[in-house]
């Protein structure tokens, strides 16, 4: 029996701490001022401060050395403890009913993504890796999507690259356009969540989109959102099937494998909904929660501004920008008419 790696475990966390204290001071200050700036202006919220400022840091001088551990260590993890506690402020049953609810309008947009990305992708001539990789994470949710597919259809590294970079740059427009639309269209805070987290791809951007409109609107968007990441699994099943008999020596997918493809913060999430449940959480717990949850959430944003790579989207060219700008488009339409087909809007 194999004891090494728990021996060492003491030792290797530590050394992963230091690696990613000073990205992650640097986050947390600019959350900080983001916070303070939200106090000031509460219609912009921290969400978008906090990115625009680490864009702009970025621009200057892109963090390198001992800087990047913790960046990268803020835009991931700690987004995702952010949605873990964010559950404090449903129950299971809300979530049932969330999931019922949006069921057809995240299908339907899912559903327009792929066959457009499919069609207007080979009509544009984009690359069959690249199309695949924007479809998917513009209909299911951007970066995680992206990051589960790409091996499945053995994407190679620059793919990934303009992938991701294109699915970033509509994630950083949604979270402008997307809060006047709703205010335009008179939204209530459970009609802008529907739309917003199933609209917008990756769950940075719709938990900011979702708190630049209102406190109220949060927690609904990551429901959906957490329902629509589901997607990934019978996606991916479906695309590992394909590329098996495509190529011939595809990989079964076990069920063990189904799992591994599930998020870990979507049963964080689904965990801290069960104890609030069962009233466990006062008020005063669940609103500190809460204001906690939405600090991390600026200080990740943080982390992703500062990671932003401007000469990658650039190096995207214009036909993915183009597949990506149409897919985006067709996905808030077709959430929007579905939504109002359905009694949402």
């Amino acid at each position: 029996m194999q004891v090494t790696p728990i021996a060492t475990l003491p030792q290797r966390l530590t050394t992963r701490g230091v690696e990613v204290v000073p990205g992650l001071v640097l986050c947390l200050a600019i959350a900080a001022v983001a916070t303070v700036i939200g106090a000031v202006v509460p219609l912009v919220g921290s969400a978008i401060p906090a990115v625009v400022i680490g864009v702009l840091i970025a621009v200057v001088r892109a963090p390198s050395g001992r800087i990047a551990p913790g960046v990268g260590y803020a835009g991931k993890f700690v987004l995702q403890c952010a949605v873990v506690l964010l559950g404090v402020q449903l129950s299971l049953t809300s979530i049932v009913e969330v999931g019922a609810q949006s069921f057809p309008v995240m299908l339907s947009s899912l559903v327009v993504c792929l066959l457009a990305a499919w069609l207007i992708g080979r009509a544009l001539r984009v690359d069959r890796g690249i199309r695949t990789l924007i479809g998917v994470g513009t209909g299911i949710c951007g970066a995680s999507a992206i990051a589960a597919v790409a091996p499945i259809v053995r994407a190679k590294s620059h793919d990934i690259s303009y992938a991701i970079s294109t699915i970033f740059l509509f994630n950083l427009l949604a979270v402008v356009v997307f809060p006047p639309i709703g205010h335009a269209l008179g939204m209530t805070p459970e009609s802008f969540g529907l739309f917003a987290g199933t609209a917008v791809n990756d769950t940075s951007s719709v938990v900011a989109a979702a708190s630049v409109f209102s406190s109220a609107a949060l927690g609904f968007a990551v429901v959906v959102k957490l329902v629509r990441t589901l997607m990934i699994i019978p996606i991916s099943v479906t695309l590992a099937v394909v590329e098996g008999r495509r190529h011939g020596d595809g990989a079964r997918m076990t069920p063990l494998r189904v799992f591994k493809l599930i998020p870990w913060f979507l049963f964080g999430f689904i965990i801290m909904a069960g104890i609030a449940s069962t009233g466990a959480f006062s008020p005063g717990v669940t609103s500190a929660l809460t204001d906690v949850s939405v600090f991390l959430v600026a200080t990740a944003l943080a982390g992703i501004g500062l990671s932003t790579d401007l000469r990658a989207i650039r190096a995207a060219g214009l036909r993915p920008l183009l597949l990506g700008a149409i897919l985006s488009a067709l996905v808030a339409i077709t959430t929007l008419g579905t939504m109002f087909l359905t009694g949402h809007l």
